[in-house]
């Protein structure tokens, strides 16, 4: 059993990191490094990819940089400095540009990398914690992280450097997004797969097609639209005025004009001006909007209520929209 000084000990360091390295970030957002407003601006008319490297920790968060660029609309890949010296800095440019972090700023093994971009003239970005590093010096643009201590007792193992630089590149990143435009569209296109990829998905990607669509005319007789109803499986009709959806026939439509039920029209029976979705809808949006009403399934129609499928909200469940 863990005596209790032992836990509350812990509890105590636990918080005393975060602590400290939440402070770091708090004293980063008051003053950001001086070049981030450039680096966002020459990253923006990068006509390549953003190349990202780093060593050992910073190599790590290189790569969660890399990943998080490309998933939000810049073109990124992480590039390990010592691959970069046996053949790798052939994937780089000069229509690239390179984001190199150190935070001491004189890891060696960034030396052919650095090199390489001066040769080629291909824009360097730095992240590092010293301005007169060897890194920071060669570099078109530095990022210097604020002065804040490390969270590891020993001051040696990177803790609230990495913290920073990671969240260096979360804020780059995100910037970007929004100078871009990214949307919620383009998320799911970089995102396809997993819980992310079905809160993503779109009413037209889950939809079933024209041709699966229950329909009848106004004048069609109830016999008849039964037929349809049974057909198609969906038990809904959509009830067409020309090319437009006039109506819907659901099962408690049914049961509210079961009396002299055969003697009726489609649009007799049909409940009038129908919830609808856009195909452009997110899934779960319509599914929201399902659940409030109390329905099972919506037409999907464009501006002038021309159905052009139907979602269910079975198959909204399959896919993982809750």
């Amino acid at each position: 059993m863990t005596h209790p000084d032992a836990a509350s000990k812990t509890t105590e360091t636990a918080a005393r990191v975060l602590r400290i390295e939440g402070d770091a970030l708090l004293a980063m957002a008051a003053a950001l490094p001086a070049d981030f407003g450039a680096a966002v601006e020459r990253l923006m008319g990068c006509q390549g990819r953003v190349i990202l490297s780093g060593m050992g920790k910073s190599g790590h968060i290189a790569r969660k940089i890399a990943a998080t660029l490309s998933s939000t609309g810049t073109p990124a890949y992480f590039v390990h400095p010592a691959e970069a010296s046996h053949g790798d800095l052939g994937t780089i440019t000069p229509t690239d540009m390179v984001i190199a972090l150190s935070n001491s700023g004189e890891t060696t093994e960034l030396g052919d990398l650095i090199a390489h971009t001066r040769r080629f003239s291909i824009p360097l970005i730095a992240i590092c914690a010293r301005e007169s590093s060897t890194l920071a010096k060669a570099a078109d643009l530095a990022m210097i992280l604020p002065p804040a201590p490390e969270a590891c007792p020993l001051g040696l193992a990177p803790t609230t450097s990495t913290t920073m630089a990671l969240a260096l590149g979360d804020a780059l990143a995100i910037a970007l997004m929004e100078r871009r435009g990214f949307d919620p569209e383009h998320f799911s296109t970089f995102h396809p797969g997993g819980r992310l990829g079905a809160r993503l998905a779109r009413v037209d990607q889950l939809m079933r097609g024209a041709d699966d669509l229950p329909l009848v005319a106004t004048d069609t007789p109830m016999a008849d639209t039964l037929l349809v109803m049974t057909q198609k499986g969906f038990g809904t009709a959509g009830v067409m005025d020309g090319p437009r959806l006039a109506g819907v026939i659901t099962d408690g439509d049914l049961r509210r004009h079961m009396v002299g039920l055969m003697d009726k029209t489609a649009l007799d029976v049909a409940t009038r001006a129908p919830l609808t979705a856009p195909p452009e809808m997110l899934a779960v949006q319509a599914v929201a909007l399902m659940n409030q009403r109390k329905i099972t399934m919506l037409f999907v129609t464009d501006a002038n209520q021309k159905p052009l499928g139907i979602l269910h909200i079975h198959d909204c469940l399959r896919a993982g929209v809750q």
